[in-house]
């Protein structure tokens, strides 16, 4: 912590220039269409509510009826107009801007080139000089005009870009907010005549649209990590903060070494990390002339995947386990990939095992072992195509009776959408209410189902005309409870509804367990259906949540509910713009506010649950590219047909176990299945109940569950060694052993005797995880608080 160190001349120079200087806010979009102006005009409106002096200068509505209603009112400053290749253009007048000198001007375009003789070359230089006469501005820009994306967005898409903005140039913005729309939201736009002057309606497909949507929403998550880490480093707080993946690939001038960093780089890809590369050598040896071609050949490999490298001294073999277990932390590293070890047990004994005292060391930070597999199969780790299905390959295939029956289902059924946020109050219920009203204005039958306005009246205004089903009233144990009411919703049949909190529990005496139930059964009706949720009730973020935020989140919905939505979309919000609405009682009542402010909304939370909802959507976007276009998506294809394992306990940590398998298979396509053995004859009532709720985890989740009972025995790793072959599996997914020393030596280790046993597949330790441990970094040593 820095707060009470001295600040430097320059450093009071600084602050006392920012409390001069105007403030920068810039909206980001994937493409023209996006809603970047609608969103920046209706934020003026609101400023305008509160007493702020706006105005705007050089806006193009582009005539899109939502956007021409956001200007009613708004001062506007006249542009310079001028033309260029027959298309007009309009610059900043920056004299008439400045003599007006408003607190907030609303400008478009903020990659925009001035025309020859203007007092500054570029847009981005009138706004800097508009700030630095405190004068504070809100301005768009899409994500193919930074000019890091340019050369990719052209290669994947075929966009050529004139206009842009240097590198870094939004790391200087006080606040960015990405507007996310769907492939589906815009083609409807444009089908209906709202979107004018697009550059290149060739590009305006879905597949396109959806590049450039992922594209968008990684390098949003990225900046908001730059952040997050920049956030835990003046907090003092070191390892993986739970939310970017970060693959740290150990391994050593040996010819196994590309082995590992090709099987880290294909890990990375598919869970779309960082990658590191770490080799240990001995400063007082000279190099081999064997080891010296593999190291040459390491470092290549290395550059050529995108991995840093890094070589370490390191004296002593002993010393292994702890080196690499403090780079790991320094560098908030989520897994340790390293090779199987050859040692015997009693070598072990006699010389230590390196894997298994990284697991004594390690917290929050996984180990994946890769197979010994290459002698007899060569590199089958390489990436590889993925297959085809029958219907991209066979297209004049005739449909099976089944088939027939699916696609029948599907056309009958509603059209789903999800507007997804990351924490309570970004605005998600909002625009629900919003999409409704606009629907209802076309002449849909649109109809609120359940509402939840949490008394914020900006939410209830925007009600305006929509009409509401009354809630059904159930008693239960002498007290009257409110729910949707959904045998009405099936009776009125309209052609939308409206649901909020897709992740609620119904009230005891309901017909569904869960909201989300519900709302299956009324899209099954044939009647469209929009809601909300955020990103911490999905099931498979559950750890994740609880690792950032310390809060255990009791409501969730199984992910396959969001992969069944025709579109999903993110509602983005800074973390300080969220928690300056908090402190104006926008979201909770206002004695609700510090406490609020202090747990769940801290900034380091909100910074993290952004990234978190940010990536999530991304591979959202990205699976689904893959299914629409059938070719290998950005994060890189599946390497080979995956079969995952995850042998459990019921202790406490199993379903950890089971929605880190449940990720894991997702993102490589793969089969999973849940194994538990039983050494006893019978169950207590309390393992009864563990059992059952594994196994309505797993099932939730779509994987397969056994149960095996067996006699207590020491051989426990050899039966999931066995059942694990049986399936045919490739990769095992266990937890950290739980017995102490002595109970290892007693009853043996399991972990230790998996990794002796199972050397022929991958093995991933999930880390043992205590969620209210904050590492600290405090001069050599790490600590915990």
């Amino acid at each position: 912590m820095q707060s009470f160190k001295r600040k430097s001349p320059e450093e009071i120079l600084k602050s006392i220039y920012e409390l001069h200087r105007g403030r920068l806010k810039v909206y980001v979009g994937a493409v023209n269409g996006s809603g970047k102006t609608y969103h920046m005009l209706r934020e003026g409106q609101m400023l305008k509510a509160e007493g702020i002096d706006v105005v705007i200068c050089a806006v193009s509505t582009l005539q899109r009826p939502e956007t021409v209603e956001q200007l009613a009112g708004l001062e506007r400053v006249p542009s310079i107009h001028w033309k260029q290749d027959g298309m007009e253009k309009k610059d900043l007048n920056l004299d008439a801007l400045v003599r007006r000198n408003p607190e907030v001007v609303l400008v478009d375009g903020l990659a925009h080139a001035n025309r020859e003789g203007a007092s500054f070359p570029t847009r981005l230089e009138d706004i800097h000089y508009l700030l630095g006469h405190g004068i504070s501005v809100i301005t768009t820009v899409n994500i193919y005009e930074l000019r890091g994306m340019t050369e990719l967005v052209q290669k994947l898409v075929g966009i050529e870009v004139k206009d842009t903005v240097p590198e870094g140039t939004l790391e200087l913005a006080d606040e960015v907010r990405l507007i996310d729309v769907s492939p589906e939201t815009l083609l409807q736009r444009l089908a209906a005549g709202h979107l004018r002057n697009i550059p290149d309606k060739a590009v305006f497909n879905r597949g396109n649209l959806g590049v450039l949507r992922e594209l968008a929403l990684r390098w949003m998550a990225e900046g908001v990590n730059d952040t997050l880490e920049k956030h835990r480093e003046e907090q003092g707080l070191i390892g993986a903060a739970g939310v970017a993946e970060r693959i740290l690939v150990s391994a050593q001038y040996h010819w196994n070494g590309s082995i590992y960093v090709r099987r880290g780089q294909q890990i990375a890809r598919r869970l779309n990390g960082d990658m590191l590369v770490v080799t240990f050598v001995n400063p007082r040896r000279k190099l081999s002339p064997e080891a010296a071609t593999f190291k040459r050949s390491l470092t290549q490999l290395s550059e050529k995947v995108g991995a840093k490298f890094a070589e370490l001294p390191l004296p002593t073999r002993r010393m292994l386990p702890q080196a690499l277990v403090r780079y790991a932390m320094e560098h908030r590293v989520t897994r340790i990939v390293l090779g199987h070890s050859k040692q015997t047990r009693m070598q072990e004994l006699w010389q230590g095992s390196i894997v298994g005292d990284i697991l004594k060391q390690t917290k929050n930070v996984d180990i994946f072992v890769v197979a010994d597999r290459a002698e007899t199969e060569g590199e089958r780790i390489l990436p590889a195509k993925i297959r085809e299905e029958h219907g991209a390959a066979e297209p004049y295939r005739r449909l099976s009776e089944a088939e027939v029956e699916q696609q029948i289902g599907r056309i009958r059924r509603g059209r789903f959408k999800v507007y997804i946020g990351a924490a309570p109050g970004v605005g998600k219920t909002y625009t629900m209410l919003r999409e409704g009203n606009d629907l209802r204005k076309k002449g849909i039958d649109v109809r609120i189902g359940l509402l939840e306005t949490h008394g914020r009246d900006e939410t209830t205004a925007q009600v305006g005309a929509l009409p509401s089903f009354s809630r059904a009233v159930l008693d239960y144990r002498g007290t009257q409870l409110e729910e949707m009411d959904t045998a009405s919703i099936l009776a009125r049949n309209p052609e939308v509804v409206l649901v909020d909190e897709l992740a609620h529990t119904n009230m005891p005496g309901s017909k569904h367990k869960k909201r989300y139930e519900d709302v299956l059964e009324i899209l099954e009706a044939g009647i469209s259906v929009i809601s909300t949720m955020n990103i911490q009730h999905l099931e498979s973020l559950n750890d994740a949540v609880e690792q950032i935020t310390g809060v255990r989140v009791r409501e969730t919905v199984p992910d396959f509910i969001l992969r069944q939505a025709d579109e999903v979309e993110l509602i983005d919000v800074a973390p300080k713009a969220l928690q300056q609405r908090m402190r104006e009682g926008k979201i909770y009542a206002m004695d609700k506010v510090d406490q609020a402010l202090g747990n769940f909304f801290k900034t380091g939370n909100l910074i993290a649950l952004r990234e978190l909802a940010l990536r999530e959507l991304a591979d959202d976007v990205d699976e689904r590219l893959e299914s629409w276009q059938r070719r290998s998506p950005l994060r890189g294809g599946a390497n080979r047909e995956e079969v995952i394992f995850v042998g459990v306990t019921l202790s406490s940590g199993a379903e950890r176990l089971i929605r880190r398998g449940f990720r894991i298979a997702y993102r490589l396509k793969a089969s999973w299945h849940v194994f538990y053995r039983h050494n006893g004859s019978g169950f207590t009532p309390q393992e009864q109940e563990r059992l059952q709720a594994i196994e309505r985890l797993t099932r939730r989740l779509g994987g397969t569950f056994e149960m095996q009972k067996g006699p207590r025995t020491r051989k426990l790793g050899e039966a999931l060694v066995r059942k694990a072959d049986e399936l045919g599996s490739t990769q095992m997914i266990l937890g950290q052993s739980g017995r102490n020393r002595w109970q290892r030596l007693w009853r043996g280790d399991v972990v230790s005797l998996l990794l002796r046993q199972a050397r022929h597949m991958d093995i991933l330790v999930v880390a043992d995880f205590d969620p209210m441990a904050q590492i600290k970094k405090e001069g050599n040593f790490f600590s915990t608080e």
